[in-house]
């Protein structure tokens, strides 16, 4: 099966998009299919607000994207097409162009830009759904940007995409990473049946059994205010006594390391070997956001890490986290509370292990490499069947371990591969398409 893979690649060093984007080329073509990417990013808008601004106005409905890809799909010829991100420098115009040559689509739901025109839902210190349902002029009003000029394109942006239903109308499926995610498109409009939850992949090599009791509470991720790092400082302020370690870098940093009480270390941007060794000696995680998260991957990793995760009842995370087996969690925004749970944890050693082994088989049974090439290859194959019968799709059910179609008999093209068979580099090829020689625009293929 060939499956092209669309994703624009955002100005923000953060997040775990590009890392679900690499993992699933390596699994597609580690177990036999043929996986193309098809990226652009939006780093090379960083120097020009000039720049900044035409990409967001084009990214309301880019004409040139829509011909480019039309001449990509003609000469690639998937069988599917699997969008991660499009906003803003491929713009919903490539959807519109999968539905004319009938070549299914379906996209990874990564974020809230389907039910939220910033993205996070997230305003004023807390978790924000006012422009849902055809509202995207509070996000002017409010100026959610900071910016007014940026408030209103990505107001305009989400409002027109909404109002001609570019992405209702356009996309097979959607997939999101829990129930939570298809509540909230649900509240957008889109229909029940179009949307399917398969978790991410997390990784589990390398991985052995959590030892030690753990030597602190960690926090790992962005350091900003919509992931809660400043209610994690307020819970270390009052317990003095355990030492708290932060990994991780953003907007804020500098700013909380003048709120930081003597137990807090900061230790900035680990690589993946390190934040493995982080969360490993490490007695329990903190996940305080204060925004709705789609998944919650630090959580996921550190569970797969055998370590017991608090967090925000809050979001997705309460489906990642369940309360008193794998971890706990506590009221969003109160660090009294996180206070406490941290402290009932610190206390009881021998139940963070339970917990987090308890996590860790969580993470085996349903997050891994498997379960989600399954859930790929079972939404690739009802996508095409809709787009060949012309029928509606069937539901989804999700199942704790593997999404499948409720109606859906068919078998997983391919057969599994021997794990830990290597995938080659992404490469360039030669596409008249790809005319931009920049770096911020290229079309490979995984061989």
């Amino acid at each position: 099966m060939k499956i092209l893979q669309i994703y624009n690649e955002q100005r923000g060093r953060f997040g775990g998009e590009m890392s679900v984007v690499d993992t699933t080329m390596r699994l597609l073509a580690q177990n036999g299919q043929e996986p193309r990417l098809a990226m652009k990013s939006s780093r090379v808008l960083e120097e020009s607000i000039v720049k900044r601004m035409n990409a967001f106005w084009g990214g309301v409905y880019n004409v040139r994207s829509y011909y480019e890809m039309r001449s990509l799909l003609k000469k690639d010829k998937p069988d599917v097409v699997h969008v991660h991100s499009v906003y803003p420098m491929f713009s919903p115009s490539v959807l519109v162009a999968c539905r004319h040559l009938r070549i299914p689509a379906v996209m990874t739901v990564h974020n809230w830009i389907l039910t939220c025109p910033t993205w996070y839902h997230f305003s004023e210190g807390r978790a924000c759904e006012q422009c849902v349902g055809g509202h995207e002029y509070r996000c002017v009003l409010k100026n959610c940007r900071s910016n007014i000029l940026e408030s209103c394109a990505y107001a305009l942006r989400s409002a027109v995409a909404r109002r001609f239903r570019l992405f209702h109308d356009n996309l097979s499926v959607l997939v999101v990473m829990t129930p939570f995610g298809k509540e909230k498109l649900l509240q957008a409009g889109f229909r029940e049946e179009q949307i399917a939850v398969a978790p991410n992949p997390v990784s589990t090599q390398n991985i052995g059994s959590k030892n030690s009791d753990g030597k602190y509470v960690a926090f790992a991720g962005r350091v900003c205010l919509e992931k809660g790092i400043n209610v994690f400082l307020a819970a270390a302020a009052r317990l003095p006594d355990i030492p708290f370690k932060v990994a991780g870098d953003g907007p804020a940093l500098a700013q909380m390391k003048t709120l930081a009480t003597g137990n807090v270390t900061f230790l900035g941007r680990l690589e993946s070997d390190e934040l493995r060794s982080f969360y490993e000696e490490s007695r329990a995680l903190v996940v305080p956001s204060l925004c709705f998260e789609q998944f919650g991957m630090v959580a996921a990793d550190a569970m797969a890490a055998g370590v017991p995760v608090i967090a925000s009842n809050l979001g997705a995370l309460p489906y990642v986290v369940d309360e008193g087996v794998t971890g706990s969690l506590f009221e969003p925004r109160n660090a009294d509370d996180l206070a406490r749970r941290v402290r009932h944890l610190w206390e009881a050693p021998q139940l963070c292990k339970r917990m987090g082994g308890a996590g860790r088989q969580k993470v085996l049974r349903e997050y891994t490499e498997t379960v989600y090439f399954q859930n790929l290859m079972s939404i690739y194959q009802t996508a095409i069947q809709r787009s060949r019968n012309g029928r509606s799709i069937t539901p989804f059910v999700y199942n704790g371990k593997v999404i499948t179609p409720s109606a859906y008999n068919g078998k997983v093209i391919a057969p599994l591969a021997r794990e830990g068979k290597a995938i080659t580099s992404l490469i360039q090829i030669d596409n008249a398409v790809a005319r931009q020689t920049d770096a911020g625009n290229r079309i490979a293929s995984a061989r």
